[in-house]
């Protein structure tokens, strides 16, 4: 029998956190196999999506996705200015459309200054029209740290020097197979194509983090790490309104999403979404019947839109680890002695925030991954 290759950390899954493991990863001694299914990286929900850098305003205090999201925020800014990402903070208003929902910004206000979010502010009528004449609202919420950013440009950033640290990148690899057997990792890819060892296993799979910490012995069900995919779709319009900034509705009730918002890409084309379904399956058809619920929607603080004008854009799929009207849940980034497998390490629910969250999570799982060196 052939001895078979090892290696010291692999990585499943090249979404935004998965390189971002990679590359705070390489500067380790050792070997490190970054193994991603599809054709290149970043191909599932981290490039469909808002492209938002968030500033950690609706999450609850003491959650993972608040402290991940707030540094995050100041990290990823830095980020792109020191290595040339194109990103703009371009801010948003949390625009309320009566007198219910001010009271709904009156909350997000204190839970945002309970996480440390002190920067946003309270503004009418008038100064909603200054800032984006289309727009109308009762009051707004304005957040100065919001933004936008390059997602792509992030993604090979990371890539670059997750390559230039070492880092082995296998695209084109799904895992088919994980056998621990108390010394390492036995891992094959497409169906028997490739195996080799590892030492540790980080599960960054997204969509398919639950199928990976299964295949790995991981009983998902007792664990809670079921997921459940909530998809999102998007619209464009033509014509565009001249938009400046973010413009979101107050929040959908139990987080199950942040509304149907106006968001600017890096070359100010407006997009609207994403609705929130939860679907058996990834598809990322986008049905035209929805139109008028996003018409609807959109009409409330953009009153001057037509649904005649609105267009099928994208949609993308959000890895949720609750289900309809389930409680709130958290990342969940677990290192698994406890559960009788040391060195496997778990990233389960990386929804939004987990792009603003990228780099805080791959500095997170450095510190579990570093009793073993």
């Amino acid at each position: 029998m052939n001895q078979l290759d090892s290696f010291d950390i692999t990585i499943i899954g090249a979404g935004v956190v998965g390189l971002a493991i990679a590359e705070e990863l390489s500067s380790l001694s050792g070997r490190i196999l970054l193994l991603e299914k599809n054709t290149s990286f970043g191909m599932e929900t981290s490039s469909r999506n808002s492209e938002v850098i968030h500033a950690g305003i609706y999450y609850p205090p003491g959650l993972l996705k608040s402290t991940l999201c707030r540094e995050g925020n100041r990290i990823l800014y830095e980020t792109c200015a020191d290595r040339n990402i194109p990103h703009w903070r371009l801010g948003k208003l949390i625009v309320a459309t009566s007198e219910g929902e001010y009271e709904a910004l009156e909350k997000i206000k204190r839970q945002a200054a309970q996480n440390g979010v002190s920067d946003l502010t309270f503004i009418g009528k008038r100064q909603i029209r200054s800032l984006e004449p289309d727009v109308t609202g009762v009051a707004a919420l304005f957040s100065p740290s919001t933004g936008i950013i390059d997602t792509h440009g992030l993604m090979r950033s990371f890539y670059v020097n997750a390559q230039a640290g070492g880092a082995v990148i296998a695209f084109r690899s799904e895992v088919t197979s994980i056998r621990f057997d108390r010394a390492a990792y036995e891992v094959e890819t497409n169906a028997g194509e490739y195996r080799f060892r590892t030492k540790i296993l980080i599960n960054s799979a997204g969509l398919h983090a639950d199928r990976i910490a299964a295949l790995a012995g991981i009983n998902t069900d007792r664990a809670g790490y079921r997921l459940k995919y909530c998809k999102g779709n998007y619209f464009s319009a033509s014509p565009a309104p001249k938009l400046s900034h973010l413009v979101y509705p107050a929040p959908l009730e139990n987080n199950t999403g942040l509304g149907i918002h106006a968001t600017l890409d890096m070359a100010g084309r407006v997009r609207f979404g994403p609705d929130s379904r939860y679907v058996d399956a990834p598809e990322y058809t986008v049905d035209e019947a929805r139109k008028p619920s996003f018409y609807e929607a959109i009409a409330r603080y953009l009153p001057g839109i037509s649904m005649e004008s609105l267009h099928p854009d994208m949609s993308g799929i959000r890895p949720k680890l609750q289900g309809p009207g389930e409680p709130y849940r958290d990342f969940v980034i677990e290192e698994e002695s406890k559960a009788g497998y040391p060195g496997l390490i778990n990233l389960i629910g990386i929804e939004s925030p987990g792009l603003t969250s990228c780099i805080p999570i791959a500095r997170r799982v450095s510190s579990l991954v570093a009793p073993y060196y």
